[in-house]
């Protein structure tokens, strides 16, 4: 009762023909310097790689339209078609290996354990280091005439992990989940801790035990986050560059070599510009598919914040 009335006396002091202000969606000029940004660094650069593969340009002079040819020749080109796969394979098996990891870790950092602060502290290390850096420092540690391997070749062999195709792609796995997997269990630490915790005493009333509290409440509590974290994976992963560029080149062979890699090769140095152009083209339009689906299928579109306007 004291609050109605409260209000009423806000709504009799507000001087004639000033209207009550209105709660709800900010208004278009919030999102004007985001999508300024979009459209200079986005939207621009892609319509402009676009247009750069349907010509011919060796990154001197003028370039030179040469129809669909870089097309006809891309569409053609086993090793494409091979760095698609293995860009794909690489990046399920990261979101395979990052996922369990970063909602474990995630779940464990959000509770109040003795230590935790510090122990996260240190686990989160490697998210301040640069893709670069990260991959200086495993390729020495796993140099196979100085680095780990050579100190145990009992569990590695002749210790050349780089030299095959299955232990690249392990390798490249392992380096991208312990460098990605803190940011992971960062976002999944704070959707943890925004779960209601009357659920959990709830189950607790009704007798449920650890395991079935994470099972039936906290991994249906994070099925948002989980989809959010997938997107980024994905996303990640089929634009690694960095990574496969210092550990292994491509190699074996072409047998790491994912289509950033390939893409880099053929732009970069092999100067065929226009080719590169339609390679990284062709990943754009992987990666926006592949994204795509999971929205679709996920059901993410259909999401909507319980705390909107507010």
């Amino acid at each position: 009762m004291t609050s109605i009335t409260t209000l009423k006396t806000v709504e009799r002091r507000r001087p004639a023909g000033r209207p009550a202000a209105k709660v709800g969606r900010p208004g278009i000029a919030w999102a004007a310097p985001a999508a300024v940004f979009f459209v200079l660094f986005a939207i621009v650069p892609l319509v402009l790689v676009a247009l750069l593969s349907f010509t011919s340009w060796n990154g001197l002079g003028s370039a030179q339209f040469v129809g669909m040819d870089n097309w006809t020749k891309l569409f053609d080109d086993p090793v494409l078609v091979k760095s698609l796969w293995l860009s794909v394979l690489i990046t399920v098996l990261g979101v395979l290996v990052q996922t369990p990891l970063s909602i474990l870790m995630g779940v464990w950092a959000a509770g109040q354990q003795r230590n935790r602060a510090v122990l996260s502290a240190i686990f989160f290390v490697p998210l301040l280091l640069s893709a670069t850096a990260v991959s200086v420092l495993w390729r020495a540690l796993l140099d196979p005439n100085f680095g780990v391997p050579a100190q145990a070749k009992w569990l590695f062999g002749d210790g050349n992990l780089l030299g095959e195709q299955s232990s690249a792609i392990g390798v490249l796995v392992f380096v991208g989940a312990w460098q990605y997997v803190p940011f992971h269990t960062l976002i999944y630490q704070g959707a943890a801790r925004a779960i209601p915790k009357v659920l959990y005493q709830a189950a607790e009333i009704d007798g449920a035990g650890r395991f079935r509290q994470f099972f039936h409440i906290t991994l249906p509590q994070l099925r948002n986050t989980m989809i959010t974290s997938g997107i980024i994976m994905v996303v990640g992963g089929l634009t690694t560059f960095d990574t496969i560029l210092i550990l292994t080149q491509g190699g074996p062979g072409t047998d790491t070599t994912i289509s950033a890699y390939y893409m880099y090769q053929k732009a970069f140095k092999g100067f065929d510009f226009g080719f590169g152009s339609a390679i990284a083209l062709v990943l754009v339009i992987v990666a926006t598919i592949i994204s795509l689906v999971m929205v679709r299928l996920s059901g993410y579109d259909k999401m909507r914040s319980t705390m909107e306007g507010v």
